[in-house]
């Protein structure tokens, strides 16, 4: 007979206190999968600072300074509608992946159960053991073992806390300016040093302390789950048709009245939210897929067909059908690259150096010297490359002049410039009191983009 202590309990209080949780690790196939990926992941984290992309980084958000560097592409304020569009793609990006796949995202993806299971769960199992000794452990006496490795373990966690914090900096001021505050003397950089030390005790009090809570009442998403999966979402299920009526396996008893279910637990085990999936979809649940592995070896071992607990919709559960990509996933799979698809477009156009070109606020036209018609203009410049760039600026029409009071010149690696000039047109060519002219803004031969502005004038020449 298979059975299995329950050691993970529901995420309640009692007595006024909490009830921590001891899920059981069962390395199943799911579990190496969400292993190999959590390795990808943590390497890219904590290289990612020190990455570079064409003398970029290859994520920086710089929000003191408000310069936002993502796969190597410099984003200024200038370019705050790609920020709101990436925004909106983002957001609905997730309510469709939700509504396909459910919470899938908390449990593979998701940087809180990534460390959390894959980092300091693991630290602690090395340290104190399986769910059983690290839960004897809990409610034993303070003696030398328990006070050593608790200590042991707290210690590495604070260490790992600290190395996430820098690595986490890293991403907002960049690697050069957190080597500087590692390497100078901290009374040259006390907001860096207090920054790290928040962080740092922030995560620590995340992963040794709140832990699931995270994600079973502090993370937003979860709840929204709760209003976009239907009948057709896709998320960790029991299949309550083909397990129940439940029961232990016994040979007294007939076994053909019952289910595939042998109420061994193993599923409340593993659970690192606490729940038992077999009450059906819950909030808590973040489709880590720990309880597939769980019930598949169980499944295995006692000759029944794998997947009790798997990947269903209710529809697919009610229908007995296996799970499946229908057309309704692939439709907002495919929503959901197009609107990826729209944004790097957009990236990928964005010009080199942005310019602003104002007509001077208060200013009429003036007359100039020659029978020409001038107006004056402030034009702003950004040189987005980590290259200096040779900028001038021409019109379409070789009857207007740029006349620069202040020329753009060289425009330093990331760095902003002015330029204030006149346009000039002969007076016989203006033909209403306002006119629209194509600036071209110039690198050498190549016309990096063009830009529409207004020329008031007389009207001189009409007919």
């Amino acid at each position: 007979m298979l059975t299995a202590d329950i050691t993970a309990q529901p995420n309640t209080t009692t007595g006024g206190g909490r009830r921590w949780m001891y899920p059981v690790v069962r390395k199943g196939k799911l579990y190496r999968y969400r292993s190999l990926l959590s390795y990808i992941y943590l390497v890219l984290f904590f290289a990612g600072p020190f990455i570079s992309i064409s003398g970029h980084p290859l994520l920086l958000l710089n929000v003191l300074e408000r310069r936002f560097v993502i796969l190597g592409q410099v984003f200024w304020p200038q370019d705050f509608f790609l920020f709101v569009l990436a925004m909106l793609a983002g957001l609905v990006c997730i309510i469709l992946f939700t509504i396909a796949f459910g919470r899938l995202f908390c449990g593979w993806i998701c940087p809180q159960t990534i460390f959390m299971e894959m980092v300091f769960r693991k630290i602690e199992i090395w340290i104190e053991g399986d769910a059983k000794k690290r839960r004897k452990l809990d409610e034993g006496p303070l003696n030398s073992e328990k006070l050593v490795k608790k200590s042991l373990k707290h210690a590495i966690f604070i260490v790992s806390s600290f190395l996430i914090a820098n690595t986490f900096l890293a991403y907002i001021i960049g690697k050069d300016a957190l080597i500087k505050i590692i390497t100078e003397p901290v009374a040259m950089h006390w907001s860096g040093f207090v920054s790290i030390c928040v962080f740092a005790v922030v995560f620590y009090l995340v992963y040794s302390q709140i832990r699931e809570i995270v994600c079973t009442v502090i993370c937003p998403y979860g709840r929204l789950q709760g209003v976009l999966i239907d009948k057709s979402t896709l998320v960790v299920a029991y299949n309550f048709l083909r397990g129940e009526p439940r029961g232990k396996i016994s040979k007294k008893q007939d076994q053909t009245q019952k289910g595939d279910c042998v109420d061994c637990g193993l599923c409340v085990d593993v659970c690192p939210t606490g729940i038992d999936i077999r009450k059906g979809t819950q909030p808590e649940c973040i489709n880590c897929t720990a309880c597939i592995d769980a019930c598949n070896q169980v499944m295995d071992k006692i000759n029944k067909p794998l997947n009790l607990i798997g990947f269903y919709s209710e529809e697919s559960i009610a229908q007995k059908e296996q799970p499946k990509f229908n057309r309704r996933m692939v439709a907002y799979s495919a929503v959901i690259v197009v609107l990826l698809g729209v944004l790097t477009s957009f990236v990928l156009k964005r010009s080199a150096v942005d310019v602003t070109i104002l007509r001077s606020a208060g200013m009429l036209y003036q007359e100039q010297p020659g029978g020409y018609i001038s107006n004056i203009y402030n034009a702003e410049l950004i040189n987005k490359t980590n290259t200096s760039q040779q900028i001038t600026l021409v019109t379409d029409d070789t009857d207007i002049k740029v006349k620069y009071i202040q020329a753009p010149g060289t425009l330093k690696a990331e760095s902003e410039g002015k330029a204030v000039f006149f346009l000039m047109i002969p007076a016989d060519k203006i033909k209403n009191a306002k006119t629209d002219i194509k600036i071209k803004v110039m690198r050498g031969n190549e016309t990096l983009s063009t830009i529409s502005t207004a020329f008031i004038g007389p009207i001189y020449g009409s007919d």
